[in-house]
């Protein structure tokens, strides 16, 4: 069982300490005997211990950086949502696959944002904008926002403001089971609580450090009693032998476990394994052991945003994928809707 995230060492952001969650958060580590540092700026996170890249990578990953979040305008996050809600950024987790190995760079600690209200100003301003239609915003699109917030209840304060709402819905998702703290948040149904799930052997290979399937499905009964709309993001679907078995397993595990009632309002988003050369590039250096598999021949090119293209499944191959995991949900979750495939 994967224990909830602790990190090794706390840095403080000066202005952090300006806001009630800073100095909650200065107390809880100063009185758990974490060593807390002091920075001008996450940007001088430097001289992380380590004798090497590589523990140095590891140590970053159990850093947390508590600061502000100065920019308050938001990302999009097509498809799954208007905007991107920054509450963190980074992650706890060692997914060999992950986009954040790229975007993250050579600063892949953790980082949590106090200014809270703020930031809840900030996401009321665009519902204002696009008033009445509703507007969706995502938690998770540059962290694990499950992953640190039994530290932090920002989430827990967000889903209970946007209980409030009429006009604004939240989304994340999560690999971790440390769900407890939030069954009880008054959500009213305004929060649609999503789990990445995978097939045993890709959780198994690809996922070190998150919570392993049977924790998941578990966590996400739980979510299902508490009465939040529940979803599943099947991410990445990896081609690896034994896939289609792999995959339906999976199924009839959720089918099995899952509350008969709560099967009618759950969604499903479906994005296929890719990867880009720089992140291939960085995967190999972080994870030189890895089994993921990123040959550029077994792949088709496809052009990305920004110029920078991705390597995907050849259209035979993924139009298999699609079909059978399609076949699979509509056979073990009837009533379910899909939202997209990618």
């Amino acid at each position: 069982m994967v224990k909830p995230f602790m990190p090794q060492l706390v840095y403080f952001e000066p202005k952090a300490l300006d806001y009630p969650l800073g100095q909650e958060l200065l107390k809880k580590f100063t009185d758990l005997g974490k060593e807390i540092r002091y920075t001008t700026s996450h940007n001088q996170v430097r001289n992380l211990p380590g004798e090497n890249d590589f523990q140095r990578y590891r140590i970053a990953k159990s850093t947390l950086v508590v600061g502000i979040r100065k920019t308050l305008k938001f990302d999009t996050s097509k498809p799954s949502a208007e905007y991107a809600i920054p509450f963190a950024t980074g992650c706890m987790g060692h997914c060999h696959y992950c986009y954040l190995q790229t975007t993250m760079g050579s600063k892949p600690y953790i980082r949590t944002y106090v200014n809270v209200e703020e930031i809840l100003e900030a996401a009321e301003n665009y519902m204002e904008e696009r008033a009445p239609e509703i507007t969706r915003f995502e938690a998770s699109c540059t962290s694990d926002i499950v992953g640190i917030d039994h530290l932090t209840h920002t989430l827990k304060r967000a889903i209970e403001y946007f209980g409030q709402s009429d006009l604004g819905r939240l989304r994340f998702v999560t690999k971790f089971s440390h769900v407890d703290h939030l069954l009880d948040a008054k959500h009213n149904g305004r929060t649609r609580f999503r789990f990445s799930m995978n097939a045993d052997y890709v959780i198994k290979y690809f996922e070190p450090g998150t919570s392993r399937l049977a924790e998941r499905i578990e966590a996400a009964v739980k979510v299902a009693h508490a009465g939040y709309p529940l979803g599943f993001i099947i991410a990445p679907i990896y081609l690896f032998e034994g896939w289609k078995e792999g995959y339906r397993e999976l199924f009839e595990r959720l089918s099995r476990d899952l509350p008969d009632d709560t099967k009618q309002d759950i969604t499903f988003e479906l994005i296929q394994h890719r990867f880009t050369k720089p992140a291939k590039k960085v995967i190999l250096k972080n994870y030189p052991m890895t089994k993921l598999e990123l040959d550029e021949e077994k792949r088709r090119y496809k052009w990305g945003r920004y110029g920078i293209g991705k390597y995907i499944y050849p259209k035979e191959e993924e139009s298999e994928m699609k079909e059978t995991l399609f076949e699979y949900i509509h056979t073990y979750f009837p009533g379910s809707k899909i939202e997209y495939f990618t």
